[in-house]
C-alpha cells in the first residue's frame, strides 16, 4: 500500500491520531473494564488489559509528540527556521525525551530489560563519527538502537529507513525534519538510492551516527530464498553461496553501505547484532508474545576507518565475513524458546 500524500498525512491523519488518543484517554476506564472482563476467557496473564494499555500508551505518546512538534513548528516561525542548527538540536533532544518515555513504559508494562555488550560509540574513539550497521529485526529493535544512540551514547543519528514508517504521524513529522532518508525498497533505482545515501552521509561531525540496515527488511525464510535467487540471477554466485549459510539474516545489500563509507572516509564502522524482540513485528506478534518478560541483548563491534578495505571485492568479502559473525552471535544468544526456521544449503551434486 502506497503512502498518502504529505498533506493528507499532516492535515488528516495526524489530527485524527490526536483526537483518537484524547478519546481513548477519556474513556480508558471503560476499555479496561471490558478488557478485564475478557481476560478469563483468554490464555495468559492479563493479556487483554496489557494489550489495551500498550495501544493507549502508544497512541497518547504519538499524540503528545505531535502536539510538541506543532509547537516547535510555530516557534520556528511557522517552519521558517525549522532546519537551522538550534531547532535541529531541539528535535534531537525531543527524540531523546520521547524515546526515554516510551522505553520507561516498555520496562514497566512489559518487564523489558536491555543489555549492551561489547564496544559502543562512546568507547571506540570518542569524537569520531560512526557508521552504524545493524541487522533488521522489526521496529522494536530499531527503536531500541536509536534510543541507545541518542540517550546512552549522546549521538545524533542520520537514519536510512523504510518509507512505510511514515504511516506513524509522529515518526513522519519528526524524522522528516532531521537529516534522514525514507526509502521504498524495490521502487528506488540502485544508483539513485546510493546517491541519496552518499549525500546523507556527507559532512558527518564528531557526534553523528549514520545508521543503515543493509538487509532492507526483516528475515523470513521466503525472503532469504528470493534474495539468494536474485543474487544468482545477477551472476553473484559466490555471494549467493555464502548467503545460504546464514540462519538469521538476509544477505546484505552492499551498495548503500559502501556509498556511506566513501562519503564519510573518516568515520568508523560499528556493527550491531541484537536479539530478543525478533518476533515483535506486527500487532498479532505482540498479541502472541504477551505477557512478555523479555530480555533484549545488543552487541557492538567497532572497526576503525583504517581497517575498512578499499577495493570493492575486498569490501564485499569483509561485509559477508561480518554478516557470518553476526549470524553466529545471534545463534548463540537466542532466547531458549525461540526456534528459528532454517533453510538448508543445497546439497552438492
Amino acid at each position: 500500500m502506497g503512502l498518502p500524500p504529505i498533506w493528507v498525512r499532516r492535515v488528516v491523519i495526524a489530527p485524527l491520531v490526536v483526537l483518537l488518543a484524547a478519546t481513548l484517554v477519556t474513556t480508558l476506564p471503560v476499555w479496561l473494564l471490558i478488557a478485564l472482563a475478557a481476560s478469563p476467557f483468554v490464555p495468559g496473564r492479563l493479556r487483554v488489559p496489557r494489550l489495551v494499555f500498550l495501544i493507549v500508551v502508544y497512541l497518547v505518546w504519538d499524540a503528545v509528540a505531535l502536539v510538541a512538534l506543532a509547537a516547535t513548528w510555530v516557534a520556528s516561525g511557522f517552519g521558517w527556521q525549522i532546519r537551522n542548527a538550534f531547532f535541529q538540536r531541539a528535535h534531537y533532544v525531543m527524540t531523546g525525551w520521547f524515546l526515554r518515555i516510551l522505553f520507561w513504559f516498555a520496562r514497566w508494562s512489559l518487564h523489558l530489560t536491555i543489555d549492551v555488550v561489547g564496544t559502543d560509540p562512546d568507547t571506540a574513539i570518542p569524537g569520531r563519527p560512526e557508521i552504524v550497521v545493524s541487522r533488521h529485526a522489526g521496529p522494536g529493535d530499531s527503536f531500541t538502537l536509536i534510543h541507545a544512540l541518542v540517550n546512552w551514547f549522546a549521538r545524533e543519528p542520520r537514519i536510512v529507513l523504510k518509507a512505510a514508517l511514515q504511516w506513524d504521524p509522529a515518526v513522519d513529522v519528526l524524522l522528516n525534519r532531521l537529516p534522514n532518508r525514507f526509502i521504498s525498497p524495490g521502487r528506488t533505482g540502485t544508483a539513485t538510492l546510493e546517491d541519496q545515501i552518499g549525500a546523507l552521509a556527507t559532512g558527518l561531525d564528531d557526534n553523528d551516527a549514520f545508521v543503515i540496515f543493509p538487509e532492507g527488511g526483516n528475515f523470513t525464510p521466503g525472503r532469504k530464498k528470493k534474495a539468494i535467487a536474485r543474487l544468482r540471477a545477477s551472476g553473484l554466485d559466490e555471494m549467493a553461496e555464502r548467503a545460504t549459510h546464514l540462519h538469521n539474516l538476509l544477505p546484505p545489500k552492499p551498495g548503500g553501505l559502501f556509498a556511506a563509507i566513501d562519503a564519510a572516509p573518516d568515520a568508523g564502522v560499528i556493527f550491531v547484532a541484537h536479539t530478543g524482540l525478533d518476533r515483535m513485528i506486527t500487532v498479532s506478534d505482540v498479541w502472541r508474545e504477551l505477557p512478555m518478560d523479555k530480555r533484549l541483548v545488543m552487541k557492538f563491534w567497532s572497526v576503525p576507518p583504517e581497517e575498512v578495505p578499499a577495493g570493492e571485492q575486498e569490501r564485499v568479502d569483509w561485509l559477508y565475513d561480518w554478516w557470518a559473525r553476526i549470524d553466529e552471535w545471534i545463534d548463540a544468544h537466542q532466547p531458549p524458546d525461540f526456534p528459528l526456521p532454517r533453510l538448508q544449503p543445497p546439497r552438492a551434486r
